[in-house]
């Protein structure tokens, strides 16, 4: 007996140990867990890793093996100054472009800039942000028009130092407008009655179920004309032409590549190949750009 309480002791402390260990590695495997979820997200919000369709994660090779030495963005669809969570059409954001040229700008490995474009236009303040956005950028700046650069896009891509598209490309349309549609004699057949009521008496002026007054389209018509000069003034400046040149294109109609390089709204006839010449010779080494 007197040897038994001391055996008993000992084998309560081995299970108790035991116990603690096993409670020590639960919490350790709980703790690797929730650090390489909380690594997976910021990851993935850093757009390093990536979920795939049947909720695989995984880490996005390129982002530490591809090498640039030319950054490439990408400007289709409706220019809009932030994206929607859920947008309707295909758009680009001005202020994830602007993002991206500033980081382009800080990194060393960047030697230039290539904004690819394929829209029909956008917001005005959009077109503008990006724009003055390669015009500050001190590192080389090419847009790329692909199917068009038109209207809001065109005034973007001529912040860019030089401009290639293809020959069949639309480009142009400087113009500005408003133009909506009209339901109030749809509502009047259909025995709807329009009850306006506002503090102001312009304030529901682009209300599709009104009919647009004289003064509201005058209204109207003076900030798209305001709109409509700086359009052109911002085109003639970048693009070191007279305004006078300008106006007499802006009558809102694209052009296709060949008389838009007549015309001295583009720089060159290509695609990404005459870019990637163009810039091994300016460069002087061959070029990888990251999309």
């Amino acid at each position: 007996m007197s040897n038994y309480f001391p055996t008993f002791k000992r084998l309560m402390k081995k299970r108790l140990f035991r116990k603690l260990s096993w409670i020590k590695i639960g919490i350790i495997i709980i703790l690797i867990a929730s650090l390489i979820t909380i690594k997976d997200e910021i990851e993935y919000i850093f757009g390093i890793g990536y979920y795939s369709d049947d909720g695989d994660y995984s880490i996005d090779s390129d982002i530490f093996y591809e090498e640039c030495s030319v950054q490439g963005l990408m400007l289709r669809g409706d220019l809009v100054t932030f994206a929607s969570e859920t947008p309707e059409y295909l758009e680009t954001a001005s202020e994830d472009i602007v993002y991206s040229i500033q980081m382009a700008e800080e990194d060393p490995s960047i030697r230039a800039i290539i904004l690819e474009v394929d829209s029909y236009g956008g917001y005005p303040v959009a077109d503008e942000e990006i724009a003055d956005a390669l015009e500050r950028a001190t590192k080389p700046t090419i847009a790329l028009v692909r199917g068009a650069a038109a209207s809001a896009a065109y005034y973007a891509a001529t912040g860019a130092d030089i401009i290639f598209a293809s020959q069949d490309s639309e480009i142009g349309s400087i113009g500005t407008t408003l133009s909506y549609l009209d339901y109030s004699q749809k509502n009047k057949i259909e025995g709807a009655t329009f009850n306006e009521l506002s503090t102001g008496k312009f304030k529901d002026m682009l209300n599709e179920d009104k009919v647009l007054t004289w003064e509201e389209k005058q209204l109207i018509m003076r900030d798209l004309n305001i709109m409509n000069d700086n359009f052109i003034e911002a085109v003639a400046e970048n693009r070191e032409m007279s305004t006078e040149d300008v106006r007499k294109l802006a009558d809102g109609s694209t052009m296709l590549g060949k008389m838009a390089l007549e015309e001295g709204l583009i720089d060159r006839i290509g695609g990404e190949y005459e870019v990637k010449e163009y810039l091994r010779e300016m460069i002087g080494e061959e070029i990888e750009i990251c999309w």
